[in-house]
């Protein structure tokens, strides 16, 4: 039997049961083709055949590589690329294999990007409020009307409300909600198609507009989703660290613990890490320094579980993930959808 005492750390950890719980919350709430997941979230394709084999056979991607990875698997029947990309000749390489590939598009370059690159079908991709990607409203119209000149089949339209994914009150969460989808369904009137895209796992629950949800972090979750008090998430994702150093308390100063968890293993654009019991200083390039609550408990070679703020950017620094019950390790998951 292999534990989590015989892996090497930083090691990514998954609960199993906790992970299935997951799954199976977000199946209930959103079955079927409600539910587009994003596959940025954990880069998985062992993971996206269990999304899949729970009746998600549409998958949403934020890299070429995604799209390549998922449909060299066996999991192209649907497959959105919601990015925008300037060269879509890799992509068209994959929709000549077979796979069925939809691109974001949100200007006339990347509406000629995806003609001459091979793809034929797109979304327009709406500002719904996001300062990132996404046409005007009024412009969205007119951008499908190019692609339809161009010989391409516009689906419909997607939006992005990632600005209200974290926002604390539910009732506030869902108001913006729905003014973001406002403009999206007015961009919708103008161009046609059957599909509105949108969402994610902060606003799942609350986004009664889009036909499709494409939430991803619900998975594995991460602790910025778990301050989010009103989602069912569990937390199954964790980077497990060993105790390699620890300094008393002395003259006052509280006594801290080094873990092998850093910023070569953690995604930190959401913040420090936690740890159960205890609390972070800081981390630099290896290292998480923190202050158990019970320092005395604390032993050299102790394993901890720390858990990140962020999960899509964690995992993308990690080659594998073992999924475990309790410390038993019972299966490994390639994290083969990383890199570019």
């Amino acid at each position: 039997m292999t534990t989590i005492e015989d892996l090497q750390t930083p090691a990514l950890l998954v609960d199993q049961a906790a992970l299935q719980r997951n799954l199976d919350t977000m199946a209930a709430a959103l079955p079927g083709a409600r539910l587009r997941p994003h596959v940025k979230a954990h880069k998985t394709t062992a993971l996206a055949r269990r999304q899949s084999d729970m009746g998600h056979t549409s998958f949403t991607c934020a890299t070429i590589r995604e799209v390549e990875g998922m449909a060299a698997a066996g999991l192209g029947a649907d497959l959105l690329l919601a990015n925008e990309v300037l060269d879509m000749t890799r992509l068209g390489r994959v929709v000549e294999a077979g796979a069925r590939v939809t691109a974001a598009v949100d200007s006339p370059e990347t509406v000629e990007a995806a003609a001459a690159g091979g793809v034929r079908e797109v979304l327009v991709d709406v500002n719904v409020g996001l300062p990132r990607c996404g046409c005007a409203v009024g412009d969205a119209g007119r951008l499908a009307d190019l692609a339809r000149s161009r010989g391409l089949d516009v689906r419909g339209v997607m939006g992005y409300e990632g600005h209200v994914m974290l926002v604390p009150d539910v009732e506030d969460r869902r108001k913006q909600t729905e003014d973001c989808m406002a403009r999206l369904l007015a961009a919708h009137a103008d161009v046609g198609g059957d599909i509105v895209s949108a969402g994610g796992t902060g606003t799942y629950a609350v986004n009664a507009w889009a036909n499709e949800i494409q939430a991803g972090s619900y998975a594995l979750m991460d602790t910025a989703y778990g301050a989010v008090s009103d989602l069912p998430f569990e937390q199954a994702l964790f980077v497990l660290g060993t105790v390699i150093s620890r300094t008393p308390p002395a003259d006052g100063i509280p006594g801290w613990a080094i873990v092998d968890v850093g910023l070569k293993s953690l995604g930190m654009d959401h913040g420090n890490p936690s740890v159960p019991k205890g609390a972070v200083w800081f981390c630099s390039d290896e290292h998480v320094t923190w202050q158990p609550d019970d320092f005395d408990s604390v032993r050299l070679g102790d394993r901890i579980r720390v858990v990140p703020a962020h999960v899509d950017p964690t995992i993308a620094l990690h080659e594998r993930m073992w999924l475990v019950d309790g410390d038993e390790v019972v299966d490994e998951f390639a994290v083969d959808l990383r890199g570019w």
